[in-house]
Formats: C-alpha cells, sequence, structure tokens
C-alpha cells in the first residue's frame, strides 16, 4: 500500500507539473508568436561567426553593415514584446528562483521568486544599450556583449516555463556557454538590474532616458 501511494503522489506531482509548464510555455508563445525574435537572434548570431571569421575587410564591413539592420530590427520587435508582455497579470509572471522546479512553487515561496515582466524590461534595456553601443566598444566587442545580453534573455524564457537547471543546460547544450559566463559578459548595467531583480533588492541602476 505504501508503494501505491508514493506512485500516486509522484504521479500526481508529474502531472501538475507538467500542467503548469505547459501553461507557462503557451503564456510565453502567444506572445512570442507575434515576433520573429528567436529567427532574428539565430540570424545574428550566424552573421557574428560570418563577419569575425571574414579575411577581406571590405566584405566584413559590408557584413557589419548589414547585421546593423538586424540589430535595430530585433531591438525594436523586443522591446515591443516587453511591452505586451508587460500586460500580463502579475500572479502569472511568477518565476520561482529555487533551483527544481513543482506545481505552485512561486506561489508558495513568494519569497523565492521575481517577475518575468521586470526581467523582460530588464533585457530590453540591455539589448537597446548594446545595439546603440553606448560604451563605443569595437564591432567585435559589441557583438560579443549583444550575445551575451540575446543569451541571457533566453535563459530567461527557459527559465520561466521549466527552472534555472534546465534553463542553465539548454544553454550549455545549445551555445557550449555557463549561465555565469553569460552573466560575467552582458554589460555591468545588465548585471546589476538583473541581479538586484533575482535578490529582490531595489535597482540602483541608470534607468534608460
Amino acid at each position: 500500500m505504501e508503494i501505491v501511494l508514493v506512485l500516486a503522489v509522484l504521479t500526481a506531482f508529474t502531472v501538475l507539473k507538467s500542467r503548469e509548464q505547459a501553461r507557462r510555455i503557451a503564456l510565453l508563445a502567444s506572445y512570442l508568436g507575434r515576433f520573429d525574435i528567436e529567427k532574428l537572434m539565430e540570424s545574428l548570431m550566424d552573421g557574428y561567426l560570418r563577419a569575425l571569421g571574414e579575411a577581406n575587410a571590405e566584405r566584413q564591413a559590408q557584413v557589419w553593415e548589414h547585421l546593423r539592420g538586424q540589430e535595430d530590427k530585433l531591438r525594436d520587435q523586443f522591446q515591443q514584446f516587453a511591452l505586451a508582455f508587460a500586460d500580463v497579470w502579475a500572479d502569472s509572471a511568477r518565476v520561482s528562483t529555487l533551483p527544481i522546479a513543482f506545481p505552485w512553487a512561486d506561489k508558495l515561496f513568494p519569497a523565492h521568486a521575481f517577475d518575468l515582466r521586470k526581467a523582460f524590461d530588464i533585457h530590453a534595456r540591455g539589448i537597446d544599450d548594446a545595439v546603440r553601443n553606448v560604451q563605443g566598444f569595437s564591432q567585435k566587442n559589441r557583438a560579443y556583449m549583444l550575445t551575451a545580453e540575446l543569451m541571457l534573455m533566453q535563459h530567461t524564457c527557459h527559465w520561466f516555463c521549466r527552472s534555472k537547471t534546465v534553463a542553465s543546460a539548454r544553454l550549455l547544450a545549445r551555445h557550449q556557454t555557463h549561465y555565469q559566463q553569460v552573466l560575467a559578459a552582458v554589460s555591468a548595467t545588465t548585471r546589476q538590474r538583473y541581479g538586484a531583480l533575482l535578490a529582490h533588492r531595489p535597482s540602483t541602476g541608470t534607468t534608460q532616458g
């Protein structure tokens, strides 16, 4: 009887977790589906590799120029996405910071959860800063930072849908990059804002004008 009870509890746990994750995936997809953010992100990353591998300076400059249009489009689309997602009900936008996913974790432990809407706002600002190159980096370093900003944004999406552990594993599998490496590569402002959000502290980073 004890084994049957344990199996029943585990089955119920799995079903509830799957339903919650499916709801989160559907919610995020209903907003992302309006835009070409993922396609633009993949195109940019491939383009950066082409630009950095181009030996001819003139052709390399042409690739960078083409990518600028892609960057602007991605920046604009993500800002629109973040603005639209800001209307999501707060209770549906909570993300648990606990290492494993289980049903209602964000509601059972509200002190260990953050607001996905605020995270997307941070990502939108970070992407915009990198695209405008407010720090005056070289093309190579700017592309490196923007790539990190995009990877961190993608990690946040996977974190919301699954868990931080799964998101970090996907980041490593897809981009051969660890979560801590991405955090170290984004701008100091993004890192401060994101860290403050996860730690539930007021951000002291500069705001976008």
